[in-house]
């Protein structure tokens, strides 16, 4: 039997996916926005209760060694509409090497596997409007484009100054999520 080209990341998987991190934001020509290092991945997927979790592809007819030629990172979301938990793929990338291999339609399928497994009612991503290769793939998948929605973001001084409006989270308080307050996804609520 062919051993399964798509598993769960490992933590020794880490370092060959960051560096696929760093190739998709060159990729995506924004090099110089992509930070990620070796221990916020780490710990990003591996804390007591990580909010991330992540496929690897290997095929050792591509890399013999059986290190990564692909992955996928992705989280929980919520739909309130439907109320039940989907995926939203926060990346997916294939190695130039291994393109049309199929690994990325199998990345996607084990993804797809696991909302169904789960009772989750959708499969979210996005995907650069030039990225016209990419596109194809996920409309000849069944993907539609999500155009009535905007996309909207804030970070940086806009993000400091919306937060600024609320006292801090003391460390260590209560908060509206699952963690601590300090390094955790969750924010405590204003009073």
């Amino acid at each position: 039997m062919t051993e399964p080209r798509i598993r769960a990341i490992s933590p020794a998987d880490v370092p060959a996916v960051v560096g696929m991190v760093h190739d998709l934001a060159a990729y995506e020509r924004a090099p110089q926005e992509c930070h990620l290092t070796d221990e916020q991945l780490h710990t990003a997927l591996f804390a007591v209760s990580p909010a991330l979790f992540g496929h690897v592809a290997v095929d050792p007819e591509i890399d013999p060694t059986g290190a990564p030629v692909g992955f996928a990172l992705w989280f929980l979301n919520y739909s309130t509409w439907r109320g039940v938990h989907g995926i939203y793929l926060e990346d997916l990338y294939v190695r130039p090497e291994a393109r049309g291999s199929g690994l990325g339609r199998e990345l996607l399928a084990t993804l797809a596997r696991t909302c169904v497994d789960r009772g989750y009612a959708r499969l979210d991503w996005w995907v650069l409007d030039w990225n016209t290769p990419a596109r194809d793939v996920y409309h000849a998948l069944g993907g539609r484009a999500m155009d009535e929605w905007i996309p909207y973001r804030l970070d940086g001084g806009a993000l400091r100054d919306l937060a600024s409006e609320v006292p801090a989270a003391v460390p260590g308080a209560a908060t509206a999520g699952h963690g601590p307050a300090t390094g955790s996804p969750s924010t405590p609520l204003p009073s």
